[in-house]
């Protein structure tokens, strides 16, 4: 049996036209040879409209306890539409929560670490040829209390059953086609990088850039599990994420605001003095001086005055992205 894992994000199931196109996705998988296992977040939004019920109903201070058992409602939400969704579609599925699927977790809070998995179960609906939608973000304590795993935790439970399962592979679908060179909206010239390695993907989210769950990549990048990022509203191949990645060189830029600062960041593999020196011409030719550079084999840091990092980022995009930079 080749396993897939498909997470979908909220913005991929805030209403019931886009449950319905998961659900065509995760039976999409079939036909490509896969026995889907969807894991799934939280509908749009409904995450910060509980808290906001849990602080006028509960006041300023909040049970952890509490606070956990509320929030986990709302990917427990999404599996039940979507497992319905693809029994409206034919197909035979069944909605379970973190528990259900196995997901033990230790007793802290809002940012539990996932302590086992007992895949018994899921593999028992794979054999039966159902569809297993779980709620992500979730677990049970030793104890037998509900709890969380933070913030983008529907990573975490993705990449916990792909190597709990032994998937071949796990696709985080979400709004976006991908990772890109840089932020299209600044930089239209950028384009979707095909592949990239955990190593550039920790680097991203380290700087501020949301790709995905830190936790979730620093898993995957541990126990070598393959990441798709792709979209939930196209088919097109999205980023693959594995250890080798792409070539050396620079492979993306990302712009981090700090305050009265702007911190520009070029990102790739096997970065030298040559990169960083491109990187200072380029900053000078647009009239730019750093205050502060910071070089490694992974990333060329420069800090520049806040009104200057979109200037920056395109200038570095042209210099070291471009047609005789790349």
């Amino acid at each position: 049996m080749k396993i897939i894992i498909i997470k979908f994000g909220g913005s991929s199931l805030a209403d019931p036209g886009k449950i319905r196109r998961a659900a065509a996705m995760a039976l999409a998988s079939r036909r490509r040879g896969f026995s889907p296992v969807v894991v799934v977040s939280a509908p749009a939004d409904t995450t910060d409209e509980l808290l906001g019920l849990a602080a006028i109903t509960g006041g300023k201070s909040l049970s952890p306890r509490e606070t956990d058992a509320l929030l986990a409602a709302g990917e427990q939400i999404s599996a039940a539409l979507l497992a319905l969704a693809l029994e409206a579609e034919g197909a035979r599925a069944v909605s379970l929560t973190g528990f259900q699927a196995g997901i033990l977790t230790d007793e802290n809070f809002s940012a539990a670490g996932i302590k086992s998995v007992d895949a018994r179960r899921l593999k028992k609906e794979l054999k039966a040829g159902r569809v297993p939608v779980v709620a992500g973000f979730q677990g049970l304590s030793s104890a037998g209390n509900l709890t969380t795993l933070g913030r983008g935790g529907s990573d975490l439970t993705a990449v916990t059953l792909a190597r709990a399962l032994g998937a071949a592979l796990t696709e985080f679908r979400t709004d976006v086609k991908g990772i890109y060179t840089a932020h299209p909206a600044i930089v239209p010239e950028a384009r979707k990088i095909s592949n990239i390695s955990y190593k550039e993907i920790l680097a991203l989210a380290e700087l501020g850039t949301e790709v995905r769950q830190l936790r979730a990549i620093e898993y995957a990048r541990k126990y070598s599990l393959p990441l798709h990022l792709r979209s939930s509203f196209h088919d097109e191949s999205g980023t693959l994420v594995t250890a080798q990645g792409g070539r050396p060189g620079v492979t993306c830029l990302s712009l981090k605001r700090e305050g009265r600062f702007a911190l520009v960041s070029a990102i790739g593999l096997e970065l030298t003095s040559v990169h960083a020196r491109k990187a200072a011409a380029a900053a000078a030719a647009a009239g730019l001086r750093p205050v502060a550079q910071k070089i490694s084999r992974e990333t060329i840091l420069l800090r520049v005055p806040a009104a200057g990092g979109e200037k920056l980022l395109r200038a570095l995009h042209s210099a070291l992205l471009g047609p005789k930079g790349h």
